[in-house]
């Protein structure tokens, strides 16, 4: 097959595109090495739901959230990434930073060496909530679960803004258009490193560590291929 897209869209942040390229090309070099036509450049500016579906697909990063809501019938798992390199992760898995502006909530608060959820409840009730999107695990599935366990609901906030992206979540809190949001580990650190402003917000808690980001390829990819992805992922 000789038409195969890629892309990594997750963590393709503007400001480090560059790193998403060389990214990128480790892969697709490794790749070509095992015989496989990676596409000489990502794809960028696809609509996500789209992208996944899309039976040239040969490589993509998606979440847990869209995969239970049906996309995991079109896609198969090729892998896992690591998150150990961020405050929150472990190995394959990952919690969300629950961010306040710095009036609202004290001092940073480190991750749960545990890996379990630690909530800020009330200092959250009656705040307002800046979420991506509904289909967000880390932005907002997690939290409702956890909220869940303890004995909490959605409906503990005064008011639910959908930003349609983590950065425009965290802008919303330190801009003061919401009080409230959570933000995977590995999009917190992008955002220390490109979000002006962020001083003024505080990690006032987090949800629990679950499974991140997974990488995908299309069903009908051959076991070849998907054998030769997973190898060159490991590696």
């Amino acid at each position: 097959m000789s038409d195969w897209i890629a892309a990594l869209p997750m963590y393709d942040w503007p400001e480090c595109r560059d790193e998403t390229d060389a990214q990128w090309r480790r892969l697709r070099d490794a790749l070509h090495g095992r015989g496989v036509n990676a596409p000489e450049a990502l794809s960028r500016g696809d609509e996500l739901q789209a992208l996944w579906r899309n039976p040239r697909l040969l490589l993509a990063q998606t979440c847990w959230g869209p995969m239970e809501a049906g996309l995991a019938r079109h896609v198969r798992v090729v892998g896992q990434p690591d998150y150990s390199a961020y405050e929150g992760g472990a190995g394959p898995h990952y919690s969300s930073v629950i961010v306040m502006r710095k009036g609202m909530a004290g001092r940073d608060v480190p991750a749960p060496g545990d890996g379990r959820a630690l909530l800020p409840l009330d200092g959250m009730r009656g705040m307002r909530l800046a979420y991506n999107e509904t289909l967000s695990r880390s932005g907002f599935l997690a939290l409702i679960q956890d909220l869940r366990e303890a004995g909490e609901t959605i409906e503990m906030f005064s008011e639910k803004r959908e930003t349609g992206g983590h950065r425009a979540s965290l802008e919303a809190v330190r801009d003061g258009r919401a009080d409230v949001c959570a933000v995977d580990c590995r999009s917190w650190a992008l955002a220390q490193r490109f979000v002006p402003g962020l001083d003024g917000v505080r990690v006032a808690g987090w949800t629990a560590r679950r499974l991140g980001l997974p990488y995908v390829t299309s069903l009908e990819t051959d076991a070849e291929t998907l054998a030769s992805l997973r190898s060159v992922l490991l590696a």
